[in-house]
């Protein structure tokens, strides 16, 4: 009769999925990818964890929430193939994100205290488009260009109510006043956010009604809940990681 392998040290791959409510193939899932140290195996071929793993397998959840699933695996994958440096780089880019995101809700917050004004002297529906901007606008190129992002994809916004830019009498050509740059401004940043365009419609066409910022107040909120949300998650995540480090010595 064989030794219980827990009774050397050995844990099983259901050992360290029971313990975070995980399947066993997660597990092997993880080890796969890199997540997880390569594990070493029984004489019946059966996988054989230690205490090592398991502390693997700590950092590596704790990483999820801060850094996403792609980014967790390759801090750990580096980690475990003695390239530390290559772990801390993928660590800083997430901080790096991370700030930028900041910076890109601080925008959209200062963006809102304009909002009420320039919504309130936008056109009621009806009025001629053509006197939407009085002198002049600026063409779908040049839009993009300042946003950094394809003509295609201001068309799409258009499609999905988020811009109403007007056409040119003589050429056809898409011409946009300054409420529908406001408009593309704040769809850009809110997607940059993580919102779809079905959650920014709603919040723009608020803003158009003018006195209708509640929306987007509370869509800032949320957002501003989140990224404090994945600073503290990136927090944990180091400390289980640096366990994980002293444990690899």
């Amino acid at each position: 009769m064989g030794r219980n392998p827990q009774s050397i040290g050995h844990l099983r791959p259901v050992d360290l999925a029971r313990e975070h409510g995980l399947s066993t193939q997660a597990i092997r899932n993880y080890e796969e990818a890199g997540a997880l140290p390569a594990s070493a195996r029984t004489p019946s071929g059966y996988r054989a964890y230690t205490a090592l793993h398991a502390g693997a397998l700590r950092a590596f959840l704790a990483l999820l929430p801060g850094h996403g699933h792609r980014t967790a695996t390759a801090i750990m994958r580096a980690v475990n193939e003695d390239a530390a440096e290559e772990a801390f780089r993928l660590i800083d880019e997430s901080h790096a994100q991370l700030l930028d995101d900041r910076r890109t809700l601080l925008a959209v917050e200062n963006a809102l205290r304009d909002l009420a004004p320039t919504a309130a002297s936008e056109p009621r529906a009806g009025s001629d488009p053509a006197v939407v901007s009085g002198p002049g606008g600026t063409f779908i190129g040049p839009l993009a260009g300042k946003l950094g992002i394809r003509p295609a994809t201001l068309r799409a916004w258009e499609r999905a109510g988020l811009v109403r830019p007007r056409r040119d009498p003589v050429t056809g050509y898409r011409v946009y006043d300054e409420a529908d740059v406001r408009d593309a401004r704040l769809a850009h940043q809110l997607r940059r956010g993580g919102y779809l365009l079905e959650q920014i419609a709603p919040l723009i066409t608020q803003v158009r009604a003018a006195g209708g910022l509640e929306p987007l107040e509370a869509a800032l909120g949320d957002w501003r809940g989140r990224l404090s949300a994945r600073g503290r998650a990136m927090l944990t995540g180091a400390a289980e990681l640096e366990a994980y480090l002293r444990e690899r010595g």
